[in-house]
């Protein structure tokens, strides 16, 4: 019963801050004051579901710099984490499904997140370049969760390209991201919430300024992901 009591203030936490972050993606173009709330936000889920946050790596990044953060994906708590643990203003890319969800959905597309549509080729295309604008333009790193979908086992799928054809393209450094805990707090096809410490990693950058073909993004994607899997032993 505490479970689902808890689902439905997260869902009601969820509608008050998604209200305030349309406003604020309709008045402040900076998006400033978005990525303000979306940090209050990660943090409010978190703490309404009972759910400690362990993070490491800080120290591999650059407050200064902008970075492509690449991170696995297996459950709904993957995006309040990293929300909560990014240090810059990051935009994340998500898959245009979320979109669809009133209020929540409508303020990510206001804001400054990027949604993207894996099934249409030209459609994901424009959301790459459209994250390397936001990169060459505003110096602001953007996360991937590169399998595409959520893993219902928690086991890491295969990485699709987008993060390092975006790689290829604009020369900033990936961060592998790895995020172990949230699949057993709340599990994909699951809404029973469970008490849980969720790790979050952040590797060591790595250059992508050499990578100048499929067979190089590729290599490099093998790389991060093989990174992604042997943090997330360390945290397990």
């Amino acid at each position: 019963m505490i479970s689902y009591f808890k689902l439905l203030l997260i869902v009601i936490y969820t509608i008050i801050v998604s209200f305030f972050a349309l406003i604020a993606g309709i008045v402040d173009r900076s998006h400033n004051l978005y990525f303000k709330l979306s940090r209050v936000f990660g943090k409010g889920i978190l703490g309404i579901a009972g759910v400690k946050l362990n993070i490491t790596g800080l120290e591999n990044i650059n407050k200064n710099e902008a970075y492509i953060f690449v991170s696995n994906n297996s459950s709904q708590f993957d995006i309040p984490a990293v929300q909560a643990s990014v240090p810059q203003q990051t935009s994340i890319i998500y898959k245009k499904e979320l979109a669809k969800i009133p209020l929540f959905g409508w303020q990510m597309r206001l804001g400054p997140y990027i949604m993207i549509d894996r099934q249409k080729v030209d459609s994901a295309i424009k959301s790459i370049e459209q994250a390397k604008k936001l990169m060459s333009e505003k110096g602001r790193s953007v996360l991937l969760f590169a399998e595409g979908t959520r893993s219902k086992t928690g086991e890491v799928q295969q990485f699709k390209r987008g993060a390092f054809y975006l790689a290829s393209r604009v020369g900033y450094p990936i961060v592998p991201v790895s995020l172990s805990g949230t699949d057993k707090i709340l599990p994909k096809g699951k809404f029973k919430i469970k008490k849980g410490t969720i790790n979050i990693h952040f590797a060591e950058p790595i250059t992508t300024g050499n990578v100048t073909n499929r067979k190089e993004e590729v290599e490099l994607m093998e790389k991060v992901r093989n990174i992604v899997i042997q943090n997330l032993k360390k945290g397990n």
